[in-house]
């Protein structure tokens, strides 16, 4: 793991020509930075924690075995959300095929809510706690195009090219469907908090990502 810590001002390029030479345990690091992203796609697709997980896998999986055609013209971020929003998708129609609907995740009282930082007064932790799921069951109510936006621009911070390019949209196109996100929520919420802070994929989640996903690696070779 320290090593690992000592690789953060590494690009993702170096990393990148560091696995196609070979170096296949470097991969742990590009998975480390883009757990949360992926994370947040799943959820504001409409999965719960199981299926985001099983997701996040496979586009993990997908991308560590086409990483030779990655050809830098957007950032690996950006690439890698194609490949989410793509099995994302794909799991969808496989659901609805069998006349199922991808179930939006229970709300779970140990998520981070969209605020900045937690009242110390008991009271006001009641409140926040009511007020965070009311911001998780508001973003769960927003069709899921404009859901997606609003995700990828507000909570995982991705620019409007960036969140164009991963979507294949035009940048206009991201700039109304977050607008009109941003109006729907407003009824929900009455107050601006920190969005990052929506969904969390704490360190449990992140190492429990790598094993998996190295272990499936490691036994393809």
């Amino acid at each position: 793991m320290e090593a690992i810590l000592k690789t953060k001002t590494i690009s993702d390029a170096e990393l990148i020509t560091k696995i196609l030479a070979g170096e296949t345990a470097v991969y742990e690091i590009l998975i480390r930075r883009n757990n949360p992203y992926l994370f947040k796609v799943g959820r504001a697709y409409g999965y719960n924690k199981e299926d985001v997980e099983d997701l996040m896998q496979d586009t993990f999986i997908s991308a560590y075995q086409n990483l030779v055609k990655f050809e830098h013209r957007a950032s690996f971020k950006t690439w890698l959300v194609k490949i989410m929003l793509h099995h994302c998708y794909h799991k969808k129609q496989l659901l609805r095929f069998k006349n199922e609907r991808p179930a939006y995740a229970a709300i779970n009282e140990k998520e981070i809510p969209m605020f900045s930082h937690q009242p110390a007064d008991p009271d006001k932790k009641i409140l926040h706690k009511e007020l965070g799921i009311i911001i998780e069951q508001a973003i769960g109510r927003i069709p899921v195009d404009y859901r997606l936006v609003f995700s990828l621009r507000e909570l995982n911070g991705m620019s409007v090219a960036e969140t164009a390019e991963a979507m294949s949209l035009s940048e206009a196109n991201v700039k109304v469907r977050l607008n009109r996100a941003k109006a729907m929520l407003r009824k929900e919420i009455e107050k601006m908090y920190a969005p990052e802070d929506i969904y969390e994929f704490n360190l449990i989640y992140c190492d429990r990502m790598v094993e998996k996903v190295m272990h499936q690696i490691s036994n393809a070779h």
